[in-house]
């Protein structure tokens, strides 16, 4: 009898703990879920190709970068202003409206969109670039290409400005040695010059393996001056921003090659917007707008704005 006593009381001891255990449980918060993956990456080829929303401006949830921009009230943007008619000097003007162009007109759309002040920063196309990957600006708004050792170190856009199909890279000339200069062969004996830090420098590289000097130069106009006055015999440029050059300088004796072009592979085609590695979130902004111009053909609006303008002025 005692020790049918002691089993049912074990057994109340045992239904007893098992009561309690389950209760613990109920009142215990419910795991959440998995939280689900950010829709903010870059993609296989390391650029960011997704958008946000940007009717209402920086979300409240905004993080990185993006919240600082939202809390500073302020938008830096780094851009060499030699480079028309992306971005270029207005004389006439001052401050921050003196840097015009259909880059600069991207830039300022950016920031009324994200509801804040915006700070034009001039500096060399090199520092731009620099000064970005370092963080000490919010973003480079300078006519960037894509190329895979700046995605290594840069978050870049989508592209907003295709200045051809898939070559967009050739050489500049003088007319007089238009007979003499026809293909990458004939350079071999010859000085070639490209700007510092851009694609070009990077397609002279990989496409032209014979010469007899190449310098590397701060700004696409030190190029075309540089060719032009005979300190180089020829340039590789951007084939349609070279064409607006020499279509507003009639004079300057200047042409393209016809049959050099070097291409780029059709995901890497664009000019494209940059910040520091890591800042998806404010990249995926920025596509936003570029979105709002794609759709609507504003960028190309400004871009043929502005190259009139720069004709105008010559």
């Amino acid at each position: 009898m005692i020790k049918q006593r002691n089993l049912l009381a074990s057994l109340a001891k045992m239904f007893a703990g098992m009561a309690v255990g389950i209760a613990i449980l109920g009142a215990l918060p419910a795991f959440a879920a998995a939280e689900e993956p950010s829709p903010y990456l870059e993609n296989e080829w390391n650029f960011v190709d997704v958008s946000m929303d940007v009717s209402k401006g920086i979300p409240d949830d905004a993080t990185g970068r993006l919240a600082k921009i939202r809390s500073s009230g302020k938008l830096t943007v780094a851009t060499s202003p030699y480079y028309p008619p992306q971005e270029f000097i207005d004389e006439s003007l001052s401050g921050n409206d003196s840097y015009i162009g259909a880059d600069m007109d991207l830039a300022r759309l950016i920031a009324q969109r994200m509801g804040v002040e915006l700070e034009i920063v001039p500096m060399s196309f090199a520092d731009v670039l620099s000064s970005v990957a370092n963080g000490n600006y919010d973003l480079a708004v300078s006519a960037l290409s894509f190329t895979s050792s700046r995605a290594a170190v840069l978050e870049m856009s989508k592209g907003y400005y295709y200045s051809g199909e898939q070559a967009s890279s050739g050489l500049i000339i003088r007319e007089e040695d238009a007979e003499d200069i026809r293909t990458e062969e004939d350079l071999a004996k010859r000085d070639i010059v490209a700007q510092s830090g851009s694609l070009q420098e990077t397609m002279a590289a990989d496409h032209i393996t014979s010469y007899h000097k190449f310098r590397r130069l701060s700004s696409a106009e030190d190029v075309y001056d540089a060719v032009r006055t005979g300190k180089a015999d020829a340039g590789v440029v951007d084939i349609s921003i070279a064409q607006v050059y020499i279509d507003n300088h009639p004079d300057c004796g200047l042409t393209i090659v016809p049959d050099v072009a070097f291409a780029l592979k059709p995901q890497f085609t664009g000019d494209r917007i940059a910040a520091t590695k890591g800042e998806i979130e404010l990249i995926a902004f920025v596509n936003g707008v570029i979105d709002e111009v794609l759709e609507s053909g504003q960028y190309e609006e400004w871009f043929e704005t502005y190259a009139e303008f720069g004709s105008a002025q010559s």
